[in-house]
């Protein structure tokens, strides 16, 4: 050693004493603390068990996407040797594969939180500072994927969402038939014949009447819907007639009204608006992106493009899809194909019904037609 590099070394060992470490075990000290450090996995493990179980409903979603996104790139790391660079490369690598929104949760996910690991001394810094969200989700790319649409399906039943029952209902058959949201919301008993739903011109958005299928578990929804129609609407009128001291029998009162999602307040026999499902979505959005349906924010519309994906995905053929959604034809196609394809619409939506509810049910990952 030259005697400038023991100077140096000395210098060294000075500032480490006078920073009241021992310059003997300082090396060994560093060994230790790197050893003890936690990897990834350690750290996200923590967090979900110390903050996300405790603080955030969608923390077994969170779960899922750390241990299928993060844990394979970086969970044996040491969380402190992940850079800015390593969260921009898996993120980029997620939306080269085409998923864009899953890139954006994983970024909501683990920029929580690794502040979160800032917060408690486990990280002196986080990677995710200065990082943008990776794609720029615009309302018409948003179509939910299988893991999502299980979610949020066997999440309308928890006690916490705030919304009505008829909500909760009509949200589900908006996926089941990918109807517009205020054709749904407006369903009356005498558009219903068997098996299909006919939704009169007046209401129909291309001002034509449109034949919708409705599949067993379509017609079991709005059954239930209006078995709870009826009760809640003999409450109400025995409410009223409480408060009005009126002694005749409700049941003699008045006959349902025959909406299948009618207004919960009893306004002059009216059905809900279609603007409820997305004033109730709303109110159940959370700070972080996500709701309390465990999923990252939708619109009622989304559901629908949701739907025409997923038989998309299935095979189904364009002029089929569009007219399961009743899209207006366009030029000679207009004119002279009259045909209403009835029984492809009803193919279309039985394969529909199957694909969902083997989402809804199932125990393994599903491909998902948001990353096809």
């Amino acid at each position: 050693m030259s005697l400038a590099d023991a100077s140096r070394e000395l210098e060294r060992h000075w500032q480490v004493f006078a920073s009241g470490k021992n310059p003997a075990t300082v090396e060994e000290d560093k060994k230790i603390e790197l050893e003890a450090a936690p990897t990834v996995k350690k750290l996200a493990e923590e967090y979900i068990e110390r903050h996300a179980m405790a603080n955030k409903k969608s923390w077994l979603e969170d779960q899922r996407i750390l241990e299928k996104e993060v844990y394979p790139a970086w969970g044996k790391r040491k969380a402190q040797d992940i850079t800015k660079r390593h969260v921009n490369d898996l993120l980029d690598k997620v939306v080269d594969r085409g998923s864009p929104q899953t890139a954006n949760n994983i970024f909501k996910i683990i920029r929580k939180m690794f502040n979160w690991a800032v917060e408690k001394d486990r990280l002196k810094i986080s990677p995710c500072l200065g990082v943008k969200a990776p794609a720029a989700i615009t309302a018409k790319d948003r179509v939910l994927s299988a893991a999502e649409i299980k979610t949020f399906w066997n999440s309308l039943d928890n006690p916490d969402a705030s919304m009505t029952v008829e909500v909760r209902h009509a949200i589900k058959l908006i996926l089941l038939t990918a109807q517009r949201p205020g054709e749904v919301s407006g369903m009356h008993t005498k558009e219903i014949d068997g098996n299909w739903w006919t939704i009169p011109a007046d209401r129909s958005k291309n001002k034509k009447a449109h034949r919708v299928y409705l599949s067993p578990l379509a017609r079991e929804i709005i059954a239930k819907a209006i078995v709870e129609a009826k009760a809640a609407q003999k409450r109400a009128e025995a409410r009223k007639a409480r408060e009005d001291n009126i002694s005749r029998k409700v049941s003699e009162e008045k006959e349902y009204c025959g909406y299948i999602f009618p207004c919960p307040h009893l306004k002059k026999d009216k059905p809900i608006e279609r603007h409820s499902f997305s004033k109730a979505l709303k109110r159940n959005e959370s700070e972080d992106g996500l709701t309390t349906l465990g999923i990252t924010t939708f619109t009622p519309h989304d559901l629908r493009r949701t739907a025409a994906s997923f038989m998309a995905e299935s095979g189904e053929m364009d002029e089929v899809i569009d007219a399961v959604l009743n899209h207006s034809k366009q030029g000679i196609i207009k004119v002279y194909n009259l045909y209403r394809y009835d029984k492809e619409k009803q193919k279309a939506l039985e394969m529909w019904e199957q694909k969902l509810i083997s989402i809804v049910t199932v125990t393994e990952p599903q491909a998902d037609a948001s990353q096809s």
